[in-house]
């Protein structure tokens, strides 16, 4: 049996702490015999003996710990170990040389040259070793000019060239032999001198910068471009911001191209359609610069920010004497109607609808929009000029998904209409069958319109001709079958006639309005009648009733003859039928000269807004009871802003109308204080 005393750690330690202090003298070349074979035996036994006891007394790791914290020690400590004078370790004698050397062999890799990687990911792991696992040695001693250096080579660099391979060589150079510690400040630094030190002259460079990529579609480098700042905090900002310029730009280009095209229009009355033109080139501008930011940018909202907020700009000026919000009306209306200059399939029809409702989003006046479409849809659902109910439904769903179900209800109360109308035409038939006396002997199509849902049309009190108010009379007694709590009134300058007229021995069938058909009944009776004459007994004014003895004697297809002759109307001219009239078809339609619109709608949507604003504010003062007057205003503007971008002196004036109406009142002490009075 071993009956050996255990040798306990703080005896053994003191002991091997002897001869480790006896051999840095002699590594320091102070005077000291060497070891002898006693001595180095005594070291060595203890040492195995301390090792090998059994628990509690095996003391292996503790004495590896305290010898490797020796060993370090020896080669960082700044003090003498031995007599307490300043000398410079061995450690930091190497440290210089061997740092300079590692940032050597990087420069020259960085220059394309080739060196051994293993051999310098050897060496710096040292650097760890040292540190027992911290970083602390790695990041002061060596990391810290490595990344200096970094930023000095690239700073030279960066004048003349930017690639992305440099930042992906700076990586792998991790990868291959420095610490994985050392990868995002080395990156980081080369960042910020190659991107942010030089980002003004990178962005702006006259050959190869921003706006020159977009202006030369450069996808590719705009791609680039976009990965290598993407990295950079904050980095992409100035980008979006050329790129939201670049886009105002060209946007307001076609805008200039539209009033040249229409001022040139206007100079040498040429056909062609600026609006048309415009809107297209709108859409195909829009698509493009929508793949920028999909492709090329990754679809990052700054960029879709950017777009946002450039189509914004142009979008919501004014376009040769119109509003986008009208012209977009108008394109709709062109490809949704029969017989319009945009001739697309079905698909196309679709895509290209689907686009004005993206551009409708830019527009901030969509009620202005809304009331344009709702003008155009009337026309098409009631003159059968739709080319496909499909698409009218299409695009109510999709107005309805961008803009709300509010946005949308009238116009599609005017589908349903449609749709009950047809309906409602079938009992009327059947109603005729069952009663004969009632027929009137002429057939009779009637739409009833619910009012609300279509816009505000003239009615007045025609004096229809005695077969027309046989048709009126018996389709009302057929209503009050169906209802009794409804009142008709009839819109007759809606309405349209098939009428045939004799000239000679030649029958034409004429398509006119029902004002038109009511003047030509009158010379059934009558060979020849004043103006005066025919608007006693139309009981029409003189704006309905010169444009249609326009239509009838002065324009294209002139069956009546009017004395004298000139191609304008006045009250003391006389009318004739006109017997010689003739034209090689046999069905033809007399338009009537158009009116101007614009102006009734443009009025219509600013009662409308008025009426808007004041229901925005009662509803914001009646939940809020006490709100200063710029809270007030920013309120209504917020809650308005869906719709339309009210205009702060029209919601001033508005205030202050309802003041005066007693919904409101100003506060006596502060006049910018407004109270809800209940």
């Amino acid at each position: 049996m071993n009956d050996r005393k255990p040798i306990e750690l703080e005896e053994g330690w003191k002991f091997m702490e002897k001869g480790i202090k006896k051999l840095i003298m002699i590594l320091e070349g102070l005077p000291e015999p060497p070891f002898n074979s006693e001595d180095y035996s005594m070291l060595y036994t203890t040492m195995y003996n301390m090792c090998t006891q059994k628990a509690p007394f095996d003391y292996s790791q503790q004495l590896y710990d305290n010898y490797k914290q020796a060993f370090v020690d020896y080669i960082v400590s700044t003090d003498d170990l031995l007599s307490g004078q300043d000398v410079l370790p061995v450690y930091q004698e190497i440290c210089s040389k061997a740092k300079d050397a590692v940032l050597a062999l990087i420069h020259v890799e960085r220059e394309g040259g080739q060196i051994d990687q293993a051999l310098l990911k050897n060496g710096l792991g040292i650097y760890v070793e040292i540190g027992m696992g911290q970083m602390e040695q790695y990041e002061n001693d060596f990391e810290a000019h490595l990344l200096d250096d970094t930023a000095a080579y690239y700073s030279r660099k960066a004048s003349s060239w930017i690639s992305e391979e440099c930042l992906k060589n700076e990586k792998e150079r991790v990868s291959h032999y420095l610490h994985l510690s050392s990868e995002e400040k080395l990156l980081e630094r080369v960042q910020n001198e190659l991107l942010l030190v030089f980002e003004n002259q990178l962005l702006e460079k006259e050959n190869s910068g921003c706006r020159v990529l977009l202006k030369d579609d450069k996808v590719e480098d705009l791609s680039r471009m976009y990965r290598l700042y993407s990295k950079v905090p904050r980095g992409l900002e100035p980008i979006g911001v050329i790129f939201k310029t670049h886009i105002t730009d060209e946007g307001t280009v076609l805008v200039q191209q539209a009033e040249d095209a229409a001022t040139s229009k206007a100079e040498t009355g040429s056909g062609g359609s600026h609006e048309q033109v415009f809107v297209r080139k709108v859409i195909e501008l829009h698509d493009k610069f929508m793949v920028y930011v999909i492709e090329c940018f990754s679809s990052h909202t700054i960029f879709h920010k950017a777009l946002k907020e450039a189509f914004e700009v142009f979008l919501n000026k004014g376009v040769a004497g119109s509003t986008s919000a009208e012209l977009l009306a108008t394109f709709c209306d062109n490809i949704l109607k029969k017989g319009g200059s945009e001739k697309l399939s079905d698909e196309a029809i679709e895509d290209s609808l689907d686009k004005v409702v993206k551009l409708l989003a830019y527009v901030s006046d969509k009620d202005m929009f809304a009331e344009f479409y709702r003008k155009k849809l009337s026309r098409r659902l009631l003159f059968d000029k739709s080319a496909h109910d499909d698409h009218e439904r299409s695009i109510l769903t999709k107005l309805k998904q961008q803009c709300g179900a509010q946005f949308t209800s009238k116009m599609e109360g005017m589908v349903t209409d449609l749709a009950l109308g047809r309906e409602n035409q079938t009992h009327f038939e059947d109603y005729l069958e069952q009663n004969p006396i009632a027929n009137p002997g002429l057939d009779l199509n009637v739409t009833v319109l619910t009012t609300g849902f279509w816009p505000n049309y003239k009615s007045s009190d025609l004096n229809l001709p005695d077969e027309m108010v046989k048709c009126v009379e018996a389709f009302k007694q057929f209503y009050q079958t169906k209802t009794k709590h409804r009142k008709l009134s009839w819109v007759y300058s809606l309405g349209s006639c098939n009428i045939h007229g004799k000239f000679g021995q030649k029958t034409i069938e004429l398509i006119v309005g029902t004002y038109q058909a009511a003047a030509l009944l009158l010379f059934n009776t009558a060979d020849r009648l004043s103006y005066s004459e025919i608007a006693a007994q139309l009981n029409l004014g003189d704006e309905d009733l010169v444009r249609v003895l326009q239509s009838l004697s002065c324009a294209k297809y002139k069956v009546l003859t009017k004395e004298p002759v000139s191609r304008t109307v006045s009250h003391t001219d006389q009318f004739a039928f006109n017997p010689g009239f003739t034209d090689r078809m046999r069905r033809i339609r007399i338009p009537l000269p158009t009116m101007d619109e614009r102006k009734k709608i443009v009025e219509d949507v600013d009662k409308d807004r008025r009426y808007a604003i004041d229901a925005s504010i009662v509803r914001i003062m009646k939940s809020r009871k006490v709100l200063g007057y710029q809270q007030l205003i920013s309120e209504c503007v917020e809650h308005l802003s869906r719709s339309f971008k009210p205009d702060f002196k029209v919601i001033k004036k508005r205030i202050e109308d309802l003041i005066t109406r007693d919904y409101l009142e100003r506060d006596k002490e502060n006049p910018q204080l407004f109270k809800y009075l209940a």
